[in-house]
């Protein structure tokens, strides 16, 4: 999965070849135009005063892609809250140079509000990413047995061996470890598709030109590999780096929150209708997608993010047991 997916000349993403929207392998929230960014840069412009309006706020964005959700949030922010605008500073990490490319073709109108990174660094603000956990590659672990990759007559296959003490998410919880440790005062706001506790399953999935492939093996470096999230274990992990769990709700819900506290956000046009309905409406994207928020250094007795004005309280969802 991580050859497949992050070779630097080969792999599916850090290649380029990874085609997004209704023409691509698969569509996001991104791909139904702005409005995503728009509530976004709402939601993010509220943690800002929540934090007392600094002057030194960043927001983090991994997975970033071509950069189109970073313009929707930027021209979002710019048109509707113009002191958050110019506080602000994006910051997008990108190690793969073809995708960094497109980013600043796609940020030219914003190059002085964005920097870029190769590995996360200190900050205070929001960490935000779209579709970023379920792309990182995992084990496959399956009672006391994993899954690994052989070659045989020129072929891939999958041989078992006994299981390892390696966690099958390993990539994703070392990723919260260092996450936690570059956060100083903020938020991180994780958006994917995945279960809470006992509804979780191991099952990785294989995407191409919106349809599922039947084997990790077809289409390699040309095909999307995915395994949903395990969002307790995530939030666990979380809790152990001293990260406090914020919220965590469906899309719906977290949208929802959103557009009540901001109603004007949502105009009354047919094109806007149209995207909303997608992202909201639970066989589209509403239920598939999960919101999760961790908190560090802000005060706990504060409202959640209006997002997660509707969700219910996150500890009993994920199975975390005692919120202290």
């Amino acid at each position: 999965m991580e050859q497949a997916l992050y070779h630097p000349q080969h792999g599916y993403y850090s290649s380029g070849r990874c085609a997004i929207g209704r023409k691509g392998d698969y569509f996001t929230n991104v791909s139904i135009g702005p409005l995503f960014g728009q509530l976004m840069a709402a939601q993010f412009a509220e943690i800002w005063e929540q934090l007392g309006k600094i002057d030194n706020f960043i927001i983090v964005e991994q997975g970033a892609y071509d950069g189109q959700f970073a313009r929707d949030v930027l021209q979002s922010a710019r048109l509707r809250a113009p002191e958050f605008f110019e506080t602000l500073d994006y910051r997008i990490v990108e190690p793969f140079p073809i995708l960094r490319e497109r980013q600043s073709q796609m940020l030219e109108p914003f190059r002085n509000k964005i920097e870029w990174r190769d590995s996360l660094e200190p900050f205070t603000g929001v960490h935000f990413s779209n579709e970023l956990l379920d792309a990182m590659p995992v084990h496959l672990n399956s009672r006391g047995m994993e899954k690994l990759v052989d070659l045989q007559d020129d072929r891939f296959v999958f041989i078992e061996r006994p299981q390892s003490n390696t966690a099958f998410n390993q990539v994703a919880l070392a990723w919260i470890d260092n996450l936690a440790g570059n956060l100083k005062r903020g938020y991180v706001i994780a958006i994917d598709y995945g279960h809470p506790g006992a509804e979780f399953q191991r099952d990785i999935q294989v995407r191409a030109q919106h349809r599922h492939l039947d084997s990790p093996f077809e289409q390699i470096g040309h095909a999307d590999i995915t395994m949903h999230v395990d969002w307790t274990s995530i939030a666990r992990r979380a809790k152990a780096n001293g990260l406090r769990v914020a919220g965590f709700t469906d899309q719906h819900h977290f949208l929802t929150g959103i557009i009540s506290a901001w109603p004007d956000l949502v105009l009354a046009d047919r094109k806007t209708k149209r995207a909303l309905q997608t992202l909201l409406h639970p066989e589209m994207l509403g239920r598939a997608f999960q919101v999760l928020a961790l908190a560090k250094n802000v005060d706990p007795t504060a409202p959640p993010p209006a997002g997660f004005k509707f969700a219910r309280e996150p500890h009993s969802v994920l199975g975390l047991g005692n919120p202290n």
